[in-house]
C-alpha cells in the first residue's frame, strides 16, 4: 500500500509540471505581439491568473479558499508579502487578486526554456548573489508602480528548510515599501507546506486558504525603519500560522522531522 500511495505521489507531481507546461506552450507563439502592446502586461497578467493558475490548481485538486479581511483600494498600489512554502505559491497568489501584480523573482528561472522568456519579460528579475541586480530591482520596481501596478515578493531566505515555520525575510522589499510609500499587505499561505511541499514524499489534494490582511501603512516611516517593518511583517505571519486552528503548517513540520529522522 505504501509503494502505492509511494508512485501515485510521483506522478501526481510529475502531472504538476505536465501542466504548467501546457498553457505556457499556449501563449508563447502571439507572446511577442502582446508585449509589445502598451497594456500588454494586462493580457499576460488575466491569462496567468485566469488559464495557467486555474489550470494547474484544478488540475493538481487544489482550490483556493480565500479569507478577504484587507479593503484594498482599487487605484493604489501595495507591496503584498506572503510566506513561501511550495511551488504552488504563486498560482495561488495569482488567483487572489484580480487587479495585476508583477512578482519579483530570482533570476534563476529565466533560463527555463519557453516559460523563461515569458517570465523574464512579465517579472521583476533578481540575481541575489549581485549586489548590483538586487539594487536594478528598484529601477524595475519604480517603473511598474508608475503604471500602476502592485509588488509581490516572497521575502524569506532560504525558503526551502522545511523545519522552519517562517523563515528570517530579506530586505529589499520592505526598503522599496518606505521609498515609494508602499502599503504592505501581509498575506498568509495556511495549507501549501502540508499539502504540496517542497519535499516530494507527501502532499495530497484540497483547499487552499488563504488570508490577505490589512495593510500596513509606510507614510510616516524613514528608511532607517526598515528591519523594524519588516520584523514586525515577519511576526504577524509567523503568529497567523501559529493561531491557525488547523495548525497545518505545523502538522507539515512533524511530519518531515519524523520522516528524516526515520531516514
Amino acid at each position: 500500500m505504501k509503494l502505492l500511495k509511494r508512485i501515485l505521489l510521483i506522478f501526481w507531481r510529475l502531472w504538476f509540471y505536465i501542466l504548467c507546461t501546457i498553457p505556457v506552450i499556449l501563449i508563447f507563439p502571439i507572446s511577442p505581439i502582446i508585449f509589445i502592446l502598451p497594456r500588454g502586461y494586462d493580457i499576460v497578467y488575466w491569462y496567468a491568473r485566469n488559464v495557467w493558475a486555474s489550470f494547474v490548481l484544478i488540475g493538481m485538486g487544489f482550490y483556493v479558499k480565500k479569507n478577504n479581511i484587507a479593503d484594498l483600494e482599487k487605484n493604489k498600489s501595495y507591496l503584498l508579502v506572503a510566506n513561501h512554502t511550495s511551488y504552488i505559491d504563486p498560482m495561488v497568489m495569482l488567483r487572489l487578486f484580480k487587479k495585476p501584480f508583477v512578482f519579483v523573482g530570482k533570476k534563476e528561472l529565466n533560463s527555463i526554456p519557453i516559460f523563461g522568456y515569458l517570465y523574464r519579460r512579465a517579472a521583476i528579475m533578481v540575481d541575489r548573489g549581485d549586489s548590483d541586480s538586487r539594487f536594478a530591482v528598484y529601477g524595475q520596481a519604480s517603473e511598474k508602480l508608475n503604471k500602476g501596478y502592485s509588488v509581490c515578493i516572497f521575502p524569506e531566505k532560504q525558503y526551502t528548510v522545511e523545519t522552519n515555520l517562517l523563515n528570517e525575510f530579506k530586505h529589499g522589499a520592505f526598503k522599496l515599501a518606505i521609498e515609494h510609500k508602499l502599503p504592505i499587505v501581509p498575506i498568509v499561505f495556511y495549507d501549501c507546506k502540508r499539502k504540496f511541499p517542497w519535499y516530494t514524499t507527501h502532499g495530497y489534494p484540497g483547499s487552499l486558504r488563504a488570508t490577505i490582511y490589512n495593510p500596513v501603512s509606510t507614510n510616516n516611516l524613514k528608511e532607517s525603519d526598515y528591519k523594524k517593518v519588516m520584523e514586525e511583517t515577519r511576526h504577524f505571519i509567523e503568529n497567523e500560522l501559529i493561531k491557525d486552528p488547523k495548525q497545518s503548517a505545523i502538522e507539515a513540520i512533524e511530519i518531515w522531522k519524523t520522516t528524516t529522522n526515520n531516514h
